[in-house]
């Protein structure tokens, strides 16, 4: 479909500077039907939905394909779907889920700003009857295993990020020189994370490295240091890295592609280029840039196969069928090889 085209060609040349809005009603109308929902028993629900925060390349492309699913092919009115901005703030987001409380929604989907609020939110929605569906940003294991011996209606869909992370280190590993440019006989790097108090932000460190030294690599950590998953800051820490340790950064690793977009622009800025004299990783989508050789891999966080398995468990919820606490969609691993070819599946 075209549309997926347009959508991972617009990730790889988006700015994060996007301006973040207010809550959504929908934009899109009509209703083709799908298999898990129909146009006839989906119109009157009412769904809430909050996102961490809206100026998120990813999350923005995930909302806009949530949004389109649950309209075009699971049947719900647009005029039925509210979206809310987080704005990265976890008070701002708990008054949004009250409010939509108190306004009656049948279900929610939520992607927290902290992971860590899920127990006092999923009983805050239980007690009042309403199923949820956390996305993207997962609850801790405990909180899943309370869902499943409680009876509470509640899940996580996202994807593991182990399988990020250890993607990423592979793709460095998979070079030519196994990513020790200088040939000192280490890998010297640095890694830019998200948020450290963030699930996904510590596997995707931890596993990217691990898979460099299951691989019998040497490693060297340069530098670690927190971007909160933010192009500029990501420009700034792989700046202020590179005038701090020159020639000795081989490999610049980023939890997701907003971060590793702003450290192409200081690696670019600095004289640098992009698997010659430097490796760059990151996660999610920004697929073209690795075609044009102006990073070295990326993992494609799949926005598409998250929101409709998301959008899938609402409903499943809403028909009284059971929910599994756990449902994790596959990473695509990317790289210059099969960058184009990934491209063209996703149509």
């Amino acid at each position: 479909m075209k549309r997926r085209i347009m959508a991972l060609l617009l990730a790889g040349a988006m700015v994060l500077g996007m301006t973040a809005c207010g809550g959504s009603g929908g934009s899109t109308g009509g209703s083709t039907g799908g298999s898990t929902g129909s146009s006839s028993d989906m119109a009157d629900k009412k769904v809430g939905i909050s996102i961490y925060k809206f100026d998120d390349n990813f999350m923005t492309l995930y909302r806009t394909e949530l949004e389109r699913y649950l309209v075009e092919d699971l049947g719900f009115s647009a005029s039925n779907i509210t979206i809310m901005d987080g704005k990265g703030d976890q008070a701002e987001q708990t008054n949004q889920i009250q409010n939509f409380i108190a306004s009656g929604v049948d279900v929610m989907i939520l992607n927290l700003v902290q992971s860590s609020s899920a127990p006092s939110v999923t009983d805050m929605c239980n007690e009042a009857g309403i199923p949820v569906v956390y996305i993207n940003r997962e609850p801790d294991p405990a909180e899943e295993e309370r869902w499943a011996s409680e009876g509470i209606k509640a899940t996580y869909v996202g994807a593991d990020a182990r399988q990020s992370g250890t993607y990423q280190g592979e793709e460095i590993v998979e070079t030519a020189n196994k990513g020790d440019i200088n040939g000192d006989g280490k890998v010297s790097y640095i890694m830019v994370q998200g948020d450290p108090e963030n699930v996904d932000a510590q596997y995707r460190t931890e596993f990217s490295v691990k898979a460099l030294t299951d691989a019998g690599i040497e490693v060297e950590e340069l530098l670690l240091q927190r971007g909160d998953w933010d192009q500029a800051k990501g420009q700034q820490i792989v700046q202020d890295a590179l005038t701090q340790f020159g020639d000795s950064v081989e490999v610049v690793f980023c939890n997701n592609d907003a971060m590793a977009l702003g450290a192409l622009q200081a690696i670019e800025a600095a004289g640098r280029k992009v698997n010659e004299d430097i490796y760059l990783v990151g996660v999610d989508a920004l697929v073209q840039n690795v075609v044009d050789g102006r990073m070295t891999g990326t993992v494609f966080n799949d926005h598409f196969g998250q929101a409709q398995a998301a959008a899938d468990a609402a409903v499943k919820f809403l028909k009284g069928e059971a929910v599994d606490p756990v449902n994790m969609v596959d990473y695509v691993k990317v790289t210059t090889e099969n960058a184009a070819e990934i491209l063209e599946k996703v149509k």
